[in-house]
């Protein structure tokens, strides 16, 4: 029955904090439950979708197709093609999308969805396998699949113990340790990781190398060893990065001078100190970066070492710079 909201009795702090933790704690006995049961059936599981030359079909009504989609996404970006596919929808011609060499990737806690069972054995008859991942090992779904995962929970975490939660979360989790070993197994790496996330900022971080973020060629602050502070001065307002190198012959690395030099420079209170030459107050052997590093790598560099901006080397050859800002605008920090 519906109350209005204005009409319903408020539970205290106490009880509501008591409440979240035993719904929390039953949801973590759920899993840690399926973790103390795994068994040869997890191990044919996992070679099942190992061995899958086509796609895995994730399906599921209800709640456990919500499940399914996240298992489906999170296989996909493991390095395990997969998609999510609605019984209902495959019993409406969308089955025309699964071929022999696929593998069907059941969930139903009572293991006898109407809308799998519809669909399982036809499925079959053409020479999709099955895995089936249900909460009843005696189910019509868990005896007709070629491998059957039991999810069962001893309650869940509804205090009418109704609506799926422990279930559910169980199964996610399971489905994270499928996709999970299915990674370690076919050696997915992070930079495989990167190629199917390209376009957030997870992406960015593992994709982007300093090479695409520094300045180049007329862009880059620099300035010989024989130049004065004045000149170095023009340089850095100029370019805008805050600092200059300081170069010698064939564009060799010398140095740099940063804000900070020039701070400290005139705390010494030294007369003339634009007409006297930067090499005198320049930074010598500074932190710098190669243009193959990843950005992310260099970003955290300095935030370690409290720099701004670093200078980019390829065989002690000055070949670019950028500063924090540039990361900024490439979304790495």
């Amino acid at each position: 029955m519906n109350a209005h909201p204005d009409s319903l009795p408020l539970l205290s702090p106490d009880t509501l904090l008591s409440m979240a933790r035993t719904i929390l704690e039953i949801e973590a006995a759920a899993i840690q439950y399926q973790a103390s049961r795994l068994d040869e059936h997890f191990v044919a599981a996992h070679h099942l979708l190992l061995g899958c030359r086509g796609r895995i079909v994730v399906s599921g009504m209800g709640k456990s197709g919500h499940i399914g989609g996240k298992i489906a996404s999170t296989l996909a970006s493991t390095g395990s093609p997969a998609f999510f596919m609605h019984p209902a929808e495959a019993s409406h011609g969308d089955l025309g999308m699964i071929i022999a060499e696929d593998v069907l990737l059941a969930l139903s806690n009572s293991g006898e969805s109407d809308e799998l069972l519809a669909i399982a054995p036809l499925l079959k008859r053409r020479g999709t396998r099955i895995l089936a991942l249900t909460g009843n090992a005696r189910s019509r779904l868990a005896r007709l699949a070629d491998v059957h995962l039991e999810v069962r929970v001893e309650r869940e975490a509804c205090p009418l113990n109704l609506a799926p939660t422990a279930s559910t979360t169980a199964v996610l989790a399971l489905g994270d340790a499928l996709a999970l070993t299915l990674l370690e197994a076919r050696g997915f790496s992070a930079d495989d990781f990167a190629r199917t996330h390209p376009g957030g900022a997870l992406g960015k971080r593992l994709l982007l190398a300093v090479q695409d973020v520094m300045h180049q060629g007329e862009r880059v602050p620099r300035v010989t060893h024989q130049a004065t502070v004045a000149e170095a001065l023009r340089v850095m307002s100029d370019k805008g990065l805050g600092m200059t190198a300081v170069v010698g012959s064939d564009d060799r690395l010398e140095g740099i001078f940063t804000d900070g030099d020039l701070r400290r420079a005139l705390e010494t209170g030294t007369v003339n100190l634009l007409e006297q030459e930067v090499s005198q107050w320049m930074t010598r052997h500074p932190v710098v970066t190669r243009p193959d590093e990843l950005a992310a790598n260099a970003a955290q560099v300095m935030q370690d070492k409290r720099i701004f901006g670093l200078c980019v080397v390829e065989k002690k050859r000055l070949v670019g710079a950028f500063n924090m800002h540039d990361l900024l605008r490439h979304g790495i920090v």
